[in-house]
């Protein structure tokens, strides 16, 4: 796969899109519902940190090196005895095994096999079409600290395979010497497939990759300089070796991090965008080489500021209406979200090989939730197709202390987003926002649960007890609404029957919160800076929304939610507006309720429920344990 050496002129079009309900044909025999496995009807929310916000400035090792946690290395994972890493058990030559059974563990979005994870990192496609996920890992205990980067894979985005660990701190990776007690962590960054060997580095193939990472020392455990390596990958991004030019730059800033490199095929360079966290600013750098960097630009206090800036990604991605792909430049800030901790907020503008310059000041946000920060986008995408991102789907205020890591059976914390694929459009009055819609969730349908048609101001129900992912998705639509019938409402109820729990939310056509979500009824987890209640407004008045259609015969609304487990996405006409919600029920949500209201007799209305397939069960054992890929030959070396 090239990652966008090509240049194209293609123009980009919209994506075809139906009002119409998810009803075709299965190209894959349905599965019949099984039971699903017994639940515990309660989890002990019993606080071991509170760390009330933290992010990689503030990391450390939460315990002193050599302790553990009773029970959170899982007695299958090969520890090295002789290991010099500053924690033994990190499983090494084997991805760390993990269990899914959880009644909170998500069955279609990732989460680590084991203990915890925050960033996605690394994110690209490899040249054999394989979608390759790092991610920030602390793969012996369910705090951050002892930052490794995790390894998966996968064929659709959905389900995943567990890979090796392929980055190990202190393993030094830099021709720097360190006192003896300065520990290292791996920090984010991104991967490239280096398809024309730019790096020199693979003179006999096509589809070697290269990694751009952070090193973070600790010397003594007090936080220190933060610095840029690179490492080489012969076998499709499965294991690496370090550059022994590294570090490839080196500011001596202890707030220098987070490299994301692109292949800008205008100015044929790479071109990479990093967080200088403190100082709010992002800089772009430009490479012939991936080993040698110019300063290129800074792009400075813009949008909202709070402590810090992290994450950069900056990439084109094709606009609604034109043939040219616009440079879109993303980045997070933790803490001081407008919602409290951590978000991710959204420029597009101009980039003229050294500068970045933004169309207005307007701050754009990618997510009206709370749970979806520190976004990657996938390398390896032509310009003029959608972009493909992950997003951390937790935050920084509560996200060491949530339950999941106390579990008996499989503790972890944090997950990632759905994939989404991402492109600009002129919805609202100031145009260019971001269209962020779940990504070919057609992959992971499996029984429809529920279908109504007609409904006018009707309900329709549906029990997901017995789907054994204990997944759904399901779509509200509100079709046929002009300006003079401007009205109606869908809403939403996901309920347990065991805890008599329940999450709210919906779309209100007439005005008021466009789109809501209030899990103020879930009685698991109880945190001052957890919020409940979400909403956007403004979403569907004429005024605001100039080029939506509201004045034609037929205008459409359609709500889309995934529901899963303990992560719940909603998505307002194919991601003009996206939010993502962690919650922690005290048993399982197993029951959905659609129900419409104040419908113009002129409109229709209508609601389909599906289950979700179960995108771990076929990789677990007999007791529910997921070991990963185990086996000797990991990747190929593509010859020329």
């Amino acid at each position: 796969m090239v990652v966008c050496l090509q240049d194209t002129d293609a123009p980009w079009t919209e994506r075809g899109r139906s009002n119409d309900l998810v009803r075709r044909p299965r190209a894959l025999a349905r599965r019949t519902s099984r039971e699903r496995r017994p639940r515990s009807r309660k989890v002990r929310a019993e606080v071991v940190i509170s760390l009330l916000s933290i992010s990689k400035m503030q990391l450390k090792n939460i315990l002193p090196a050599g302790a553990l946690l009773a029970g959170h290395v899982a007695a299958e994972v090969t520890a090295n005895p002789t290991s010099t890493y500053y924690r033994p058990g990190v499983p090494v030559g084997t991805p760390a095994p993990g269990n899914y059974t959880s009644y909170l563990r998500p069955r279609v979005h990732y989460s680590p096999p084991i203990n915890f994870m925050n960033d996605p990192n690394g994110m690209h496609r490899g040249a054999d079409g394989t979608w390759h996920l790092y991610y920030q890992y602390n793969p012996v205990t369910p705090v951050a600290g002892n930052q490794h980067w995790g390894h998966a894979t996968s064929r659709d985005l959905y389900t995943w395979e567990n890979q090796k660990i392929p980055f190990f701190p202190p393993n030094n990776y830099t021709q720097r010497v360190m006192p003896s007690d300065t520990q290292q962590n791996v920090f984010s960054g991104s991967a490239v497939v280096d398809t024309n060997n730019t790096s020199g580095f693979f003179p006999d193939q096509d589809n070697g990759v290269v990694a751009i990472y952070t090193l973070a020392e600790y010397p003594g455990g007090v936080q220190g300089v933060q610095y840029q390596a690179i490492a080489y990958s012969r076998d499709d991004g499965y294991t690496f070796e370090a550059y022994e030019g590294n570090p490839v730059f080196d500011l001596n800033s202890t707030q220098f991090r987070d490299p994301y490199v692109v292949w800008d095929a205008a100015h044929e360079q790479w071109v990479m965008t990093i967080a200088f966290a403190a100082e709010f600013t992002i800089g772009v750098y430009t490479s012939s080489n991936l080993k040698e960097w110019t300063h290129a630009s800074n792009f400075t206090k813009h949008g909202y500021l709070g402590v810090q800036y992290e994450c950069p990604n900056m990439l084109q991605m094709p606009m609604e209406g034109q043939d040219e792909p616009v440079w879109v430049l993303i980045l997070s800030l933790n803490p001081g979200g407008p919602r409290g901790g951590s978000v991710t907020q959204y420029f597009a503008g101009d980039f003229n090989g050294t500068h970045f310059t933004p169309y207005d000041s307007g701050t754009r946000l990618t997510d009206f939730g709370k749970d979806n920060y520190a976004a990657q986008f996938f390398n390896g995408i032509p310009r003029n197709e959608s972009q493909v991102a992950l997003g951390w789907a937790s935050n920084w205020q509560y996200t060491q202390i949530v339950p999941t890591g106390l579990l008996e059976n499989g503790q972890y914390r944090s997950a990632l987003t759905l994939p989404r694929s991402h492109h600009l459009a002129n919805i609202s009055a100031r145009g260019y926002d971001l269209i962020s819609e779940v990504h070919n969730i057609s992959a992971i349908l499996d029984q429809e649960l529920a279908y109504e048609s007609n409904l006018g101001n009707g309900t329709v129900l549906a029990d997901f007890a017995n789907v054994e992912s204990g997944a759904i998705y399901f779509e509200a639509n509100l079709t046929g609404l002009t300006v003079s019938t401007l009205r109606g409402v869908a809403n939403f109820t996901i309920s347990s029957s065991i805890s008599g729990e329940y999450i709210r939310g919906g779309i209100n056509a007439a005005g008021g919160p466009g789109i809501w979500v209030d899990h103020s009824n879930i009685r698991g987890f109880d945190n001052p800076y957890f919020n409940d209640k979400f909403s956007e407004e403004g979403l569907f008045t004429p005024a605001m929304v100039p080029e939506s259609g509201l004045a034609a015969s037929n205008s459409s609304f359609n709500l889309g939610v995934v529901v899963d487990r303990s992560i719940l996405e909603v998505y307002l006409n194919g991601g003009q507006v996206a939010g993502t919600f962690s919650f922690f029920p005290t048993a399982a949500l197993d029951t959905v309720a659609i129900r419409f209201g104040n419908v113009p007799e002129s409109a229709t209305s209508a609601a389909s429920v599906w289950a979700l397939r179960d995108t771990w069960a076929e990789q677990a054992n007999a007791n529910g344990t997921v070991v990963g890929n185990v086996t000797e030959t990991l990747g190929s070396m593509k010859l020329l």
